[in-house]
Formats: C-alpha cells, sequence, structure tokens
C-alpha cells in the first residue's frame, strides 16, 4: 500500500517538486501546508505516515511545528529540509526528533533514500 505523506514548504514550487518525484515513485501525496501552524493543522487530520518539513517557514517555523507534532504524536515520521548553513538548526531538529534531513536544492535520489529509509 502507497504510502501517505504531508508536504510542508513555503515555497509552491518546492511543494510540487517534492510532490512530482513522490508521486512518480508511487507515493501518496495526501497534503500540502505552506507554514508551520498549518503543518500542525493537516497533521492532526490527515495522519499521514511520513510528513516532509522545511525548517524556515512564516507564522510557525519547522522546528516548532516538529515540537508539536512530536509532542502529540510520539510516534510521527518527520524528515526536514533545510538550506545550506543551516547546521544548527538540522541538529537541533534531530534532537527534537526528526528523523532525517534533506538539504535544498533537492536531489531527487535524496529526497526517495530518505523517504524509503523512515517508511519503507
Amino acid at each position: 500500500m502507497a504510502k501517505n505523506i504531508l508536504i510542508c514548504d513555503d515555497a509552491a514550487f518546492m511543494r510540487m517538486m517534492i510532490k512530482d518525484i513522490l508521486s512518480k515513485n508511487g507515493y501518496n501525496v495526501v497534503g500540502e501546508a505552506e507554514n508551520g501552524a498549518k503543518a500542525v493543522e493537516k497533521y492532526n487530520e490527515l495522519k499521514p505516515d511520513l510528513v516532509l518539513m522545511d525548517i524556515t517557514m512564516p507564522e510557525m517555523d519547522g522546528i516548532q511545528a516538529l515540537k508539536t507534532i512530536k509532542a502529540a504524536d510520539a510516534g510521527a515520521a518527520i524528515i526536514m529540509c533545510s538550506a545550506m548553513g543551516q547546521q544548527a538548526m538540522v541538529i537541533e531538529s534531530i534532537q527534537s526528533g526528526a528523523k532525517d534531513f534533506i538539504v535544498k536544492p533537492f536531489q531527487a535520489d535524496r529526497v526517495l533514500e530518505a523517504v524509503r529509509k523512515v517508511v519503507g
């Protein structure tokens, strides 16, 4: 059965790019969110198998959204996405329970490798 994935990124073209990579490889993108607050809302509503979460977003950043989701659901699988040079944020994400992180600009094979590692 296809895994359900929620994509959270404030850039619409990034969400589209990730959705394209995942859809072409048999994953089911069940929702998209443009900020951390929406990500938390959609997570609770959709209960996806995996969340791909950007770190830098308006309203609520990805790390805050990660912490909020993990507090409500300790088993939540979340992979963080960040631009180069955000090492401190990446470390904080992993310490807060993220399963992996992907660096932008995205390489399709790296996205798929991370997703497969976390949800199969």
